[in-house]
């Protein structure tokens, strides 16, 4: 194939495990990659810290700079794999104030910015593209943001943090406590040093304001997404799942709702939940991700593989950049971000869901009846209730003053969660209830 079209010069800011991919497949791939483009992908330079550091990847010294601002003004296209807020916003608003088109994997940037990068490249025509920022490898903001656009996304349901799944799989797997499994993430390189952003339930977050907001066209900012992370889930929790029939798993929980009064919004939420063995999610093991979709007329999709790693993040990221570089060559400005719904976005009060509550209460008559009260009392419906016997051997009290408790594993059918969440008060302060053992939210049924 001749090309004709000048070369894109393209410009990369960051050179770690996803950067160095990057460039080396750019310059290995280069002939190839021209023949799709129709265009030839000039790799004109790579910005970082410093250029003497040890790479994953053999490159030529003389493509590192630590002036990325110059490097960003000569581009045609620039990669942004840096990470964090600043100086990567300032870089990106500088790319796009020069005519550049904006590839990006900085999840924790969209999720702040995203709405004002968004209205500077929409100002000037320009393209970002962000596919390797939710689910690294699999493809699923193009398919939101293209193939799905006809229809209505009711509901979708991410496991979008391999180290939190990778913990909780060996939880449920191995029997693993969340401090060996976590020990073990750390030690095959899934959790960095500092696992807060992952165990913590922050970069799900993030990407689920990112897919709410790609979902449902409306801004979805990062402020309105309801976050727990798995630091409370226990080895208890995980094997009266597992008996239940249940998986727990990490959710990215993003909906379109219907309030009480009739009002449609959207819901973003990350925690903890059971999620029944029968759903495909609960097949996700290991450092996997996957993205489960409900449409109103595609119905279910899944999207699967892996959510991170150098080199299949740096699958996506070429995607993206191959996909900028066709419209440069055929003309014509970028796609704009479409969030034109501006739905309202509900806070997780107003989210109607299920709970699987597990009590420890003193073994006396009347106690169901008493618990069953404090549920009616919210006008939340009971699905399931077992018992079973735990006698309490207190210190080295005689036999006459041991006391018996008993275990109530509750399951509700779906209520609100300022509903349920106020019957757990209740419960937790009532004269019955020795302790509210565990609770975890439902989901996928």
């Amino acid at each position: 194939m001749k090309l004709e079209y000048r070369n894109l010069r393209v410009a990369l800011l960051g050179g770690g495990s996803v950067g160095a991919q990057v460039a080396r497949l750019l310059l290995e791939q280069g002939p190839e990659l021209a023949n799709r483009v129709g265009a030839t992908l000039e790799l004109v330079g790579i910005a970082v810290r410093d250029v003497n550091a040890e790479r994953t990847v053999d490159l030529p010294r003389e493509l590192f700079t630590t002036n990325a601002e110059e490097l960003i003004l000569g581009a045609d296209i620039v990669i942004e794999l840096m990470g964090g807020i600043e100086p990567a916003r300032s870089h990106i608003l500088l790319a796009i104030s020069s005519g550049a088109d904006v590839v990006t994997a900085n999840k924790a940037l969209l999720a702040l910015h995203g709405p004002e990068l968004f209205a500077a490249a929409n100002q000037v025509g320009a393209q970002i593209n962000y596919e390797a920022a939710v689910a690294g490898a699999i493809p699923i903001v193009r398919p939101l943001r293209e193939s799905l656009a006809g229809d209505q996304v009711k509901r979708i349901l991410g496991i979008v943090n391999g180290t939190t799944n990778f913990i909780l799989d060996r939880m449920d797997t191995e029997g693993s406590s969340l401090e060996d499994a976590l020990a073990e993430a750390t030690a095959l390189g899934y959790a960095e040093a500092d696992p807060t952003a992952d165990i913590g339930g922050f970069d799900a977050a993030q990407k689920a304001a990112i897919l709410a907001s790609l979902a449902f066209h409306t801004t979805v900012p990062l402020a309105s997404v309801y976050r727990e992370g798995i630091t409370q889930v226990t080895p208890a929790q995980i094997e009266s799942a597992r008996k239940a029939g249940y998986v727990v798993k990490l959710l990215a929980i993003c909906e379109r709702v219907t309030d009480e009064n009739g009002v449609d919004g959207v819901s973003a939420r990350v925690y903890p939940a059971m999620v029944p063995r029968s759903h495909p999610l609960a097949s996700v093991h290991g450092a996997n991700n996957a993205v489960f979709v409900e449409a109103e007329s595609a119905g279910s999709l899944m999207f699967y593989g892996a959510g991170a790693g150098g080199v299949e993040t740096a699958s996506a990221v070429l995607g993206d950049v191959v996909s900028i570089a066709r419209r440069h060559v055929a003309g014509g400005p970028g796609v704009a971000a479409s969030s034109h719904a501006e739905l309202s976005v509900f806070d997780i009060g107003r989210v109607t869901t299920r709970y699987a509550v597990t009590l420890e209460v003193t073994d006396e008559p009347g106690v169901l009846a008493t618990i069953a009260s404090v549920f009616s009392k919210r006008k939340v419906s009971l699905a399931l209730v077992e018992q079973s016997m735990t006698p309490a051997v207190i210190g080295t009290a005689s036999r006459a003053a041991r006391s018996a408790t008993a275990t109530l594993v509750i399951g509700t059918h779906d209520a609100t969660e300022a509903a349920l969440a106020a019957t757990v008060q209740d419960l937790a302060t009532n004269s019955v209830v020795s302790e509210v053992a565990s609770v975890l939210r439902v989901e996928g049924v």
